[in-house]
């Protein structure tokens, strides 16, 4: 599918104190936390970027906030790119939607702090996104396709709002309780690979 009009921000080298970090799982309070804006795109903000694409590569996903690894700043990394094709990562830092179609589409979504989880959600099928980029500037977007899926599942997350909020409320208590079940029995919740065949549902 068309993902629209992109203008991808690649990220800086990575450096040598780029690490793997854990990621949060509900039911993690955290992840209901509204992330604050980047006020100056410094080091910091760079290292955790590097953080964030070393995690979601690991993981593997296509998208990650940065409240996901407990980091409640309003940072998104992502790559669309084909499981065979070159890296394509992007960077968007205080992402906001400023427009979005009245027409929607249907996407079974997944989410790496929802491990093995995978529901439809009917979102905006095109959506205009202004951004930063690592070196501060602005940038606005248009998308379309698997990345306007993925840009709103992200900036839901910035806001504290998880795709599971999108589903019926039946579905909703459902995934939550066993998921509350396990982390009261110390059950393992690690984020789970995706088959080879649906990489892209794991959205971040």
């Amino acid at each position: 599918m068309g993902f629209g009009s992109i203008d991808p921000v690649a990220p800086t080298p990575y450096i040598a104190a780029m690490a793997t970090r854990d990621i949060v799982i509900i039911p993690d309070k955290r992840l209901r936390l509204v992330s604050e804006p980047v006020k100056t795109v410094d080091k910091s903000i760079r290292t955790l970027v590097d953080d964030m694409f070393e995690t979601m590569y690991a993981a593997p996903g296509i998208g990650l906030a940065a409240i996901q690894i407990g980091v409640a700043q309003r940072v998104v990394t992502m790559d669309l790119a084909k499981k065979d094709d070159p890296p394509e990562p992007q960077v968007f830092i205080n992402p906001v939607v400023t427009w979005s179609s009245d027409v929607t589409s249907t996407y079974d979504e997944g989410c790496l702090s929802i491990p093995e989880y995978y529901e439809e959600v009917e979102r905006p099928a095109k959506v205009k996104v202004k951004y930063l980029d690592l070196d501060g500037k602005e940038h606005e977007i248009e998308a379309d396709g698997l990345l306007a899926t993925c840009l709103q599942h992200e900036i839901d997350h910035t806001n504290g709002v998880l795709f599971i909020d999108h589903i019926s409320k039946l579905k909703r208590d459902r995934v939550m309780k066993k998921f509350k079940k396990a982390a009261k029995h110390g059950e393992s919740t690690k984020p789970a690979h995706p088959s080879d065949d649906v990489p892209e549902h794991h959205l971040g």
